[in-house]
C-alpha cells in the first residue's frame, strides 16, 4: 500500500550529474570498470546520497565517477538516468538528509560502504546461488568478477553432501562460452589475479570466476 506523504523526510530528486560534488575527503577506492558494466547491465539501480548541510555527496562517489566517465565514453544512457533538454545527464539522489558535523558526515559515509558486506555470505546458498548462475546464466555469472580464491574460501566451507544433488562426478565440466576464446593481448580470467576456474561442490561442475 502506498500513501502520500506531504513532506517526505526522504526524497528521490533527479538534479544534473555535473551538480553532483564529491565530499572533500573520500578514502574509498573503488573498481571502476566493474562499476561501469554493473550500471551498463542493470542501470543505475542503487542511487547516490547527497548531505544537505554540506550540499555534497554522501554516499556514490563511485557511481558518480562511473556515469560521468560513461557519459564521456559516449555510451547510452543507462536505465534510471534522464535526459535534460540540452542533452546532460540527470541522475537520481535520494535527499534529506543532513548531517550534524562533518565528522559524522564521514563516520556515516564509512559505515555506508562497510555495514553491508560485515555480515559475510551464508555459504551453502552462497554455492547453490552461484551454481544456479553458473549454468543457467554465463554472462551474469562472468560479470560478478568473483576472485577465485575468494571463491575457493567460501565453497570451501560448504559440505557437498548437503547440497540438492550432492557431487555427480559424472557430470560434464562447464565451459562457460568465454572459455579459451582469448585473442592475442585480450584479457585472460587470470589477469587480475583470479584462476580461470573453480569447482562448485553442489555439483562438481567447473566453471570460470570471470574477469
Amino acid at each position: 500500500m502506498t500513501e502520500t506523504i506531504a513532506r517526505p523526510p526522504r526524497f528521490i530528486a533527479y538534479v544534473p550529474l555535473t551538480d553532483l560534488t564529491p565530499a572533500p575527503r573520500n578514502p574509498k577506492r573503488h573498481e571502476l570498470e566493474l562499476l561501469i558494466d554493473a550500471i551498463r547491465m542493470h542501470g543505475l539501480v542503487e542511487v547516490p546520497v547527497a548531505d544537505e548541510r554540506t550540499q555534497c555527496v554522501l554516499h556514490g562517489h563511485g557511481r558518480r565517477e562511473a556515469l560521468i566517465e560513461m557519459q564521456n565514453r559516449g555510451m547510452p544512457l543507462p536505465g534510471g538516468v534522464v535526459l535534460d533538454e540540452d542533452g546532460g545527464w540527470l541522475v537520481p539522489l535520494l535527499r534529506g538528509w543532513s548531517s550534524r558535523s562533518d565528522a559524522e558526515a564521514e563516520a556515516l559515509a564509512i559505515k555506508l560502504n562497510r555495514l553491508p558486506g560485515e555480515g559475510g555470505w551464508d555459504p551453502r546458498e552462497f554455492a547453490a546461488v552461484l551454481e544456479d548462475l553458473a549454468t543457467g546464466d554465463a554472462e551474469l555469472f562472468d560479470s560478478l568478477a568473483i576472485p577465485h580464491d575468494e571463491i575457493d574460501k567460501l565453497l570451501g566451507q560448504v559440505d557437498p553432501e548437503t547440497l540438492p544433488g550432492g557431487i555427480r562426478e559424472d557430470e560434464p565440466t562447464l565451459h562457460l562460452p568465454d572459455d579459451g576464446d582469448y585473442e592475442d593481448g585480450g584479457l585472460s580470467p587470470d589477469d587480475d589475479g583470479r584462476a580461470a576456474h573453480t569447482t562448485c561442490p553442489a555439483c562438481g561442475h567447473l566453471f570460470n570466476t570471470g574477469r
